[in-house]
């Protein structure tokens, strides 16, 4: 069964019933967080509205970390997800999202891209080791 993003079959505010005067329709459709983690990079392309791709990242280990003070990026292998603010599940599993905090080679840094639909993780370092 498919994510569904309708609400035909909710409830009235006055508690009442409401019936689906329609069925469900592909505009309406969803989908399910692609929940990247650490690993050998792996990438998922699908189709979305409008004919467009969308490029969900489930796996990656390399991060492009941008220094603000020096303003150089550079290309760094992930060692570890320090803490994810979106989910306590996701602290726990290690998965990363825009916002989470990872520790690098060059030291920790902040999640600025969202890699279940960009395709790649960008950050800005927050401190060095």
């Amino acid at each position: 069964m498919s994510v569904w993003h309708g609400n035909l079959r909710k409830k009235k505010q006055t508690g009442g019933r409401k019936r689906a005067y329609r069925i469900k329709r592909n505009f309406e459709k969803g989908s399910f967080p692609a929940e990247t983690v650490l690993g050998e990079s792996k990438r998922k392309v699908v189709r979305v509205r409008g004919g467009k791709m969308k490029v969900k990242l489930l796996k990656e280990k390399f991060v492009s970390v941008t220094d603000p003070k020096k303003g150089i990026t550079e290309k760094i292998k992930i060692l570890r997800v320090i803490r994810n603010k979106a989910n306590v599940d996701y602290d726990r599993r290690g998965v990363i999202t825009k916002g989470a905090e990872i520790e690098t080679e060059l030291g920790r840094a902040r999640v600025t891209s969202r890699p279940g639909k960009d395709g790649v993780i960008n950050a800005v370092l927050i401190s060095k080791n």
